[in-house]
């Protein structure tokens, strides 16, 4: 991959009700050029709707890939990749970091009703996660808009050590870092 080529990455910090949104876009060789921030409701299911906010309010139409850190941000707050990449006209990459059965049985334990089918019928219109060798660890990923062989390729591109892509890695420095002033106001 060329090293002038751009992703944003998008991750979070939360406490209380809301969480702090970071977007950073980052180059494939490393350097940021790019931030902003949003906030989407713990517990709610405007995350999809904050990420596109975030990347609308970016302006950058050079960035090329979307990544995000998970698929239920702010205590399952379930994105919509599919409607993500639709709305942003790009490719979107959600990376997870651990093994786990997966969201449903942990959505069931905290909702219900209505709450619990709304949520389910986003996560089930999802692709499925690969496991994914990156470095020395193992992520897991899910793709819109790019064959499995893409995204792979393309979450290696943007790792050039461990098994956090580093627009990844950048904007959850960048969350945390807005949460924390956040909560100094």
């Amino acid at each position: 991959m060329k090293p002038g080529v751009r992703a944003l990455g998008v991750a979070e910090s939360y406490r209380a009700e809301q969480t702090t949104l970071a977007g950073a876009v980052v180059r494939a060789d490393r350097v940021a050029d790019g931030f902003a921030y949003a906030t989407a409701t713990v517990g709610g299911l405007d995350a999809t709707d904050a990420v596109i906010d975030l990347f609308d309010r970016l302006d950058r139409e050079d960035a090329r890939y979307v990544f995000v850190a998970g698929i239920a941000l702010a205590w399952y707050n379930v994105v919509d990749l599919r409607r993500l990449a639709d709305a942003v006209d790009r490719p979107v990459v959600s990376v997870t970091f651990e093994a786990s059965p997966g969201l449903r049985e942990a959505l069931a334990a905290e909702f219900d009703g209505e709450a619990l089918d709304r949520r389910l019928a986003i996560l089930e219109a999802q692709p499925p996660r690969e496991r994914l060798a990156v470095n020395d660890q193992t992520v897991f990923v899910r793709s819109v808009g790019l064959d499995a062989g893409a995204a792979r390729d393309l979450v290696r591109a943007f790792t050039p050590e461990g098994g956090r892509p580093e627009p990844l890695r950048v904007a959850r420095l960048a969350a945390r870092a807005g949460d924390d002033l956040r909560r100094a106001e």
